[in-house]
């Protein structure tokens, strides 16, 4: 049972209903298998809790 995790900052459900499709399309195209025995865990981080460079991202000028 492969397991995809993804960390990200919050999108759409439509996003995520894409990003999952689109993961699955590719890692059987990849690596092969069945699409069903796929699963992808997404977790949405926002983004006052990450940070990049010492600095945290919600605080990041444009």
């Amino acid at each position: 049972m492969p397991v995809i995790r993804v960390e990200m900052f919050r999108r759409t459900q439509e996003q995520k209903r894409d990003l999952a499709r689109e993961l699955t399309e590719a890692f059987v195209r990849t690596c092969g298998g069945n699409k069903d025995a796929i699963k992808i865990l997404i977790t949405e981080v926002d983004k006052t809790n990450w940070a990049s460079g010492g600095v945290i991202t919600a605080e990041k000028q444009n």
